[in-house]
């Protein structure tokens, strides 16, 4: 890959100069303050004339290797300004040895001096840069319209004075077009001080009457380390005001590169359920993913997708992405050879249910790693077409999981679910039956570590409740939900995929991994929460419907039951007790593939199924 070339800007030109200049004159200066007798003002001309050029030389040589042209100075902090005086130091000394050889010194004194003058001129013009890039928030503290864009500026107040207000409030003004007039803090303390300027003036408590106090428009949360709980309570505070309420990222986020403190946005419902940030060992998953070729079944959905963007930032040599769908498979390619064009990405279109694609697909490709995230998730549609749930869940499991098997795969990977545990409809026994399939093929082919990954619902995917309030709010003007009381685990797709890559990591074989979801949700406080949020009243603006539980449908879900936990090295993943039933599962398997060809098997079918489920865990007769 070839260097970027370092051009020299007119900017860097002009720094360039003006240090040259100032480090004669700085020595002119420190000659003329320390030869206050003026009969000594002879000599130090001659000096001066015998070694200005040596100055002028080191300072330009020195401060170009120091990096004083690279530096972004409208960003400048404290280790910045310690390479400005490290510079400034090492160019003092090797201008004194210099001068010392070729029998020019002058009194140490004046290099003392000449420092001082040398670095009060090269940090002036750097100070003085980095202030007139935040001018303009100096001046919107006087104005109402923004200068540049005329338009009018936004008032502000920023809740939280630690070190996230702080640095948002500078981002505020280096961007011009928001006032930050005032902060609030729980801690008391803080409220007799000002933060970069900006007084604090109350708690969360006063929010409401100092936005109409002060005509503020829009109300920003920079409180990374708050639970969610506070979240909670500071928006309900917050939207007894009109203002619009915005969050700046979270640190972990900043820290991962994916966003920064000035990229404010919207509050949204994955804030209010506020889970910790999560760490993952990378360097231990960048071992197992680096230059492999990786295998995503259902690729192109919420998922599985996802799955594809963690995988490529470990830098693997392939990512095949297998979807029947070509749509998102086509846009999350397109997606991925933009963010990391030096990794391949092959779409490959495809059902898991069709065996001899997939045994194509792994001859060809011979992928070390696979991570199977392909199935039928709808609980109701389930219940109305168990045929094609065991088709899909169950047997295009086993069809991945035995190929890969056979083409002695490194790794297979089952993305699983909570309705995997006690199931009490169709897809979450599909799903129960795909995880001992997965438990079986890694006692059939003791070369492919075979593993299960559960958890429960991700907000934001296909068929999950949160796209379905936007829609009926923006169509029905109304909201569903099926029980008062029913609850829900929720975890980000984002989370679960970076957990569900780091449990793969710690997978030696025949696992089920259980990924910490926290405390289970009401549906009906996150859809008051989410009408909120969406500028209405709940119930006033946005009335909330009670539907009734649907077919299959439980009011509560777990993760597991009885079953050792056992903590993994990651806090929020847990693995459970090995269950030996291979043997018998593969016999049962193979006389169900017989019947799945049969157009007439539904009740057949679902007697086996029951059957099935009943080696795991007995099931409620119909």
């Amino acid at each position: 890959m070839r260097k970027p070339v370092r051009r020299i800007t007119p900017k860097k030109a002009f720094l360039l100069a003006y240090d040259a200049i100032v480090s004669v004159i700085a020595l002119f200066l420190a000659g003329y303050l320390f030869y206050t007798d003026t009969k000594f003002i002879p000599l130090m001309f001659e000096r001066f004339k015998a070694t200005w050029y040596i100055y002028l030389l080191t300072s330009i040589v020195i401060f170009h290797l120091m990096g004083f042209y690279d530096q972004m100075w409208a960003y400048a902090g404290g280790v910045t300004y310690l390479i400005l005086v490290a510079g400034v130091t090492f160019q003092m000394v090797i201008s004194l040895i210099i001068t010392q050889l070729i029998g020019q010194r002058l009194p140490f004194q004046v290099y003392v001096i000449y420092w001082f003058l040398l670095l009060t001129a090269v940090a002036a013009i750097r100070v003085i840069y980095r202030w007139t890039r935040s001018k303009n928030a100096l001046r919107g503290l006087y104005m109402d319209t923004n200068v540049k864009t005329g338009k009018p500026m936004i008032k502000v107040m920023v809740v939280g004075a630690g070190m996230a207000g702080s640095q948002l409030i500078t981002e505020l003004r280096r961007q011009g077009d928001r006032i930050p007039l005032l902060a609030v803090d729980d801690n008391k303390l803080k409220q007799t001080y000002k933060v970069n300027g900006v007084p604090v003036l109350g708690t969360r408590h006063e929010i409401p009457y100092l936005a109409r106090e002060y005509g503020i428009d829009e109300i920003i949360l920079a409180l990374p380390s708050a639970s969610a709980k506070s979240i909670r309570n500071i928006v309900s505070i917050c939207q007894e005001t009109s203002c619009d309420i915005k969050i700046v990222p979270f640190l972990s986020s900043t820290i991962e590169g994916r966003s920064n403190i000035g990229e404010i946005r919207d509050i949204d419902i994955t804030d209010l359920l506020g889970r910790d940030p999560v760490i993952l060992d990378t360097e231990g998953i960048s071992d197992k993913i680096k230059n492999k070729t990786v295998l995503v079944t259902g690729g192109g959905g919420s998922i599985g997708s996802e799955l594809c963007r963690q995988i490529a930032s470990y830098l693997p040599a392939t990512i095949l992405i297998l979807d029947i769908y070509e749509n998102n498979a086509y846009s999350l390619q397109l997606e991925l050879k933009n963010d990391y064009p030096f990794v391949k990405t092959h779409v490959l279109i495809g059902s898991v249910r069709d065996r001899e694609r997939i045994d194509e697909i792994f001859r060809t490709w011979k992928p070390d790693l696979v991570y199977h995230a392909a199935a039928h998730k709808h609980v109701p549609l389930m219940e109305e077409n168990p045929c094609e749930a065991v088709k899909n869940n169950v047997y295009g499991t086993y069809n991945v999981a035995d190929i890969a098997g056979q083409y002695k795969t490194e790794k297979f990977v089952l993305i699983s679910t909570d309705k995997a545990v006690n199931p009490t409809n169709v897809m979450g026994a599909t799903k129960r039956l795909a995880e001992i399939t997965t438990l079986a093929m890694n006692c059939k082919y003791p070369h492919t570590t075979s593993a299960c990954v559960r958890f429960g619902n991700v907000l934001g995917s296909e068929g999950s409740v949160i796209p379905l309030f936007k829609k009926q709010i923006r169509t029905e003007k109304r909201v569903t939900v099926t029980h008062p009381d029913i609850k829900r685990f929720f975890m980000t797709i984002p989370e679960a995929s970076s957990l569900v890559v780091q449990a793969s990591v710690f997978a030696r074989g025949g696992e089920i991994f259980v990924l910490d979801m926290g405390k289970p949700v009401r549906i009906l406080d996150l859809a008051t929460d989410f009408i909120r949020l969406s500028g209405y009243e709940p119930n006033v603006d946005i009335p909330i419907q009670f539907i009734g539980l649907r077919p299959g449908e439980k009011m509560e879900e777990e993760l597991f039951l009885d079953e050792e936990r056992i903590q993994t090295d990651h806090s929020e993943i847990f693995v459970l007790g090995q269950i030996n039933t291979a043997e018998k599962l593969l016999l049962e398997l193979a006389q169900l593939e017989k019947l799945i060809t049969c157009p007439k098997c539904s009740a057949e079918l679902d007697h086996h199924m029951r059957d099935l489920i009943d080696l795991i865990y007995p099931l409620p007769t119909k």
